[in-house]
């Protein structure tokens, strides 16, 4: 009976190899875990996960598995969840990336960029009409963001410096408050507290500025001088190693999702209210933003290297990467990006 199954073993084991599988690699590879979060920004993962993009790239690719979702709130969970295994991929925030690019560079840990997911230009906006710069702030206004460690801070701060110099990147932080979109426009919109500007991101930017009290006093697209990654998704090392078509399997899903936003913006719609109802935008609302933002959603990364320069200057990365492609995996590499 010992022998019997000892070689059922053997020859099953000679057949997993045959195949170029091994019995236990194809077991872990059967499913890839995708850290998402919320938010109008996250519309392409949105569509991955309902029309199961990542699984029709994957099959395109000869890889049979299903892809699972969880949702995260700040790049700090998404960061934590990517580095434990919990999920496989992630996506947040470049500045977030970019440290843990840097802090296990040269060890299996070490996070990678693996794709553009949005550009949705930030938006920092006023109830003040005299304000048209940051210096015409006084130190009493107050500027809302979602997070004092956030997209929006490093935007404020790279603004600073170049309005006040070197050196002056947090004259302004310490006028940050941090508030949910929610409030943050509530408070902006209402003008009955100290909080006389906002950070804000579509779809808030765009309720602000209907308000005629309400003016725009900067983007990101201003502060970068053009398209700036907004959220982007990575990957471990020890996760591309180990599935190495992967990476361009998920180029290949998030690039059909942003061409069917940009194409069929009414479906993507429907998709985004499925997902995330709204009680204050109809689907003609969400459809006419997504027509407004149709170039926002694009696999290419850019500003990557300015934050990183910028991360450098201020102490937060001792040796930035030479160029973008350095902090992202090969396979966005022929991909426009700065």
């Amino acid at each position: 009976m010992i022998t019997l199954n000892r070689r059922h073993l053997l020859q099953a084991t000679a057949a997993s190899a045959l195949l170029g599988l091994p019995h236990v690699a194809r077991a872990q590879s059967s499913e890839v875990k995708i850290g998402i979060g919320f938010g109008i920004g996250f519309l392409p993962t949105f569509l991955l996960r309902e029309l199961q993009l990542v699984e029709k790239h994957a099959k395109a690719q000869g890889i049979d598995l299903k892809a699972s979702y969880q949702s995260f709130s700040g790049s700090g969970a998404m960061q934590d969840a990517v580095l434990s295994g919990s999920v496989d991929y992630g996506v947040y925030g470049t500045a977030a990336m970019l440290i843990a690019w840097e802090r296990a560079k040269g060890t299996p840990q070490q996070i990678l960029g693996v794709a553009g997911v949005t550009t949705l230009p930030l938006v920092l906006v006023t109830n003040k009409p005299n304000v048209k710069k940051l210096a015409d702030f006084d130190a009493k206004d107050r500027i809302a963001m979602p997070a004092l460690v956030s997209p929006q801070m490093y935007a404020l701060q790279i603004a600073a410096e170049k309005e006040f110099g070197v050196g002056q990147h947090d004259k302004l932080k310490p006028q940050v408050v941090a508030l949910p979109h929610p409030e943050a426009l509530n408070a902006v919109t209402g003008g009955s507290t100290e909080v006389t500007a906002y950070f804000s991101s579509a779809p808030f930017t765009q309720v602000a500025l209907k308000n005629p009290k309400i003016s725009r006093v900067m983007t990101t697209t201003d502060i970068y001088g053009g398209k700036s990654t907004f959220l982007a998704m990575g990957a471990t090392k020890k996760t591309l190693d180990a599935n190495p078509k992967m990476a361009g399997v998920m180029v290949a899903a998030l690039s059909e999702a942003s061409q069917i936003i940009t194409g069929d913006p009414k479906r993507a719609a429907e998709i985004y209210l499925k997902v995330e109802p709204q009680k204050t935008m109809s689907l003609e609302d969400v459809q006419a933003l997504l027509v407004e933002l149709k170039d926002e959603f694009d696999t290419g990364v850019y500003g990557i290297k300015a934050v990183a320069d910028f991360m450098g200057r201020i102490g937060q990365l001792k040796a930035p990467p030479a160029r973008w492609q350095d902090a992202y995996a090969p396979a966005l590499h022929d991909r426009q990006g700065s």
